[in-house]
């Protein structure tokens, strides 16, 4: 096959291990850099350009589209999409994701199970937005955050009312949710492919720090899931039209509770912990699915 790999980052841990896995099963593949797509989408026959060229005779593309550039990542693969081109992670899915509040709707309306979380936009009784989620302490973040930033854990009441009214000064979204205490600074990454969970690890917040993120010091270690784990996990992931998501899991009192659904997960320090291929899994995934007749998204 021919494959594609939208990525800025040709040299980054995940885009370097899809394109090792893809040559070394035989495809032709090349990595494009995603804001340097061009398109007529005028044109009545549909393509997408590139440095001069015309990407023609593709098979199958997989994006790796950075939160910072969603929406013309979502207008290129929308390209594809159109000319009948198969995409790993499709444009529904993956605004889907991306909308922080969309995606907690209808996680909420297929009974996932989530922290209680609040939104707002300009109210003024900063109090009973905290009140909903059970009070303080609670976990404050904006809607565009990536990778831990734009994450505020407020242990008191009149912390909190201070983050959420900086916020409301900037004039950005956000979310306020409750604080699973007994996750005891730890979540669980569960990296979902199809219908199944082929990787998963835990990780820890470093001393000091409540965000588990690796990004931000994190440490990972191998985790067993339960039944109940693997099947919130690709619940989730299905819910948001995804065929490969990070789904990441915190263990409460209540039960498994999905925080966030990652529509470009990284391969590193699950490859890494795990010590699997997910790489070549993902292109087996493609191999299968590129094969099929297409699906085009029908709404958001």
């Amino acid at each position: 096959m021919n494959l594609l790999i939208l990525s800025r980052s040709p040299d980054c841990y995940s885009t370097r291990r899809l394109h090792e896995a893809a040559v070394a099963r035989g495809h032709e593949v090349r990595v494009v850099d995603t804001l340097k797509c061009y398109m007529d989408i005028t044109a009545s026959k549909p393509q997408v350009h590139y440095e001069g060229e015309v990407l023609a005779n593709i098979n199958a593309i997989i994006p790796r589209i950075g939160s910072s550039i969603t929406h013309y990542g979502m207008a290129v693969i929308r390209q594809f999409e159109t000319m009948g081109i198969y995409s790993l992670v499709g444009t529904v899915a993956l605004g889907r994701s991306r909308d922080k509040f969309r995606c907690l709707q209808l996680l909420a309306r297929h009974n996932v199970g989530l922290p209680r979380t609040s939104f707002a936009n300009n109210i003024d009784n900063t109090r009973d937005l905290i009140k909903l989620v059970g009070g303080a302490p609670v976990v404050v973040k904006l809607l565009e955050g990536a990778h831990g930033r734009g994450v505020v854990l407020a242990e008191t009441l009149s912390a909190a009312e201070s983050v959420i009214d900086a916020f409301r000064g900037l004039h950005a979204d956000f979310l306020v949710q409750e604080f699973i205490r007994e996750a005891e600074g730890s979540d669980i990454r569960c990296f979902v492919l199809g219908k199944k969970v082929v990787a998963a690890m835990q990780r820890t917040a470093q001393s000091g720090e409540f965000r588990s993120n690796l990004h931000r010091g994190g440490t990972a270690s191998l985790v067993k899931l339960t039944s109940e784990e693997r099947q919130i996990a690709v619940r989730a992931a299905s819910t948001m039209g995804l065929q490969i998501a990070g789904v990441d899991i915190l263990r409460s009192s209540r039960g498994p509770l999905v925080m966030e659904v990652n529509s470009s997960p990284g391969l590193e320090g699950i490859e890494g912990i795990t010590g699997k291929d997910i790489a070549s899994r993902i292109i087996e995934h493609v191999e299968t699915q590129a094969s099929r007749t297409p699906i085009f998204p029908q709404g958001t």
